[in-house]
């Protein structure tokens, strides 16, 4: 190949690597106007849907009023002696006769509550405690349950089912609830909560007596029977 025509070759060839390097500065620039663009129309689009969202679902917000009254104090002289753990399910339902289908609502609760127990040393009289001959005797109050509590954070609706013509009843989760109480009290009671608490009192105030000085102690109030156990049904 003669000198023209290499310098013809070296020509070619620069003109078409200068092509290839333009577009590539082309490419890049359509490349950043693009995502220059889009990002804000994005980010606008992001903004929106927030937006929309916490207008079509809003958090709640709770104000406390600042005025407290307060109705009534009363001094405590409780001895809490046992607490309770338990776990009940509830099922609650209305109008399941004959059309439940359209116009029941039946709902699952499942609820934790606990039951505190114990002994009101304010019921107790000078005459009933005395010391004759180096014995302490002591009669205690009756054991009584102080506190059912249900706990919101724990408790839940397991299901609900509603009728294909009825929204459901806005009370009955309400009226669940309230049964859950009840039935939480009972199964404590079941479990002879307040025999527990009577003997766990005696054996405190046993310890009580004895770090003050009396070596013998005896307690006068009549022990609670125990609950004789349940057979279950077969």
């Amino acid at each position: 190949m003669d000198t023209d025509g290499k310098k013809l070759w070296v020509l070619i060839i620069g003109i078409l690597v200068i092509f290839a390097a333009a577009a590539f500065g082309l490419v890049w620039v359509i490349r950043q106007t693009i995502r220059e663009t889009v990002s804000p129309v994005q980010e606008t689009t992001g903004i929106i849907s927030t937006r929309v969202a916490q207008i079509l679902m809003p958090t709640p917000t709770v104000f406390a009023d600042p005025v407290t009254i307060v109705r009534q104090v009363n001094a405590l002289s409780r001895l809490e002696t046992i607490q309770y753990v338990v776990e009940k399910v509830i099922t609650a339902e209305t109008g399941q006769e004959g059309l439940g289908f359209l116009f029941g609502d039946r709902l699952i609760f499942v609820a934790h509550g606990t039951v505190i127990a114990g002994v009101d040393l304010a019921k107790m009289q000078p005459e009933d405690i005395r010391y004759e001959n180096g014995v302490l005797f002591v009669e205690m109050p009756q054991p009584e349950i102080f506190v059912v509590n249900l706990d919101n954070d724990l408790s839940y609706v397991y299901d609900r089912n509603t009728g294909l013509l009825t929204r459901g009843d806005v009370n009955l989760e309400t009226t669940a609830r309230r049964a859950a109480e009840d039935a939480i009290e009972e199964a404590a009671l079941d479990g002879e909560v307040l025999r527990q608490a009577q003997e766990n009192a005696h054996a405190y105030l046993e310890r009580l007596f004895r770090g003050l000085g009396f070596e013998e102690v005896v307690f006068t109030d009549e022990l609670l029977p125990v609950m004789p156990t349940r057979t279950p049904a077969p």
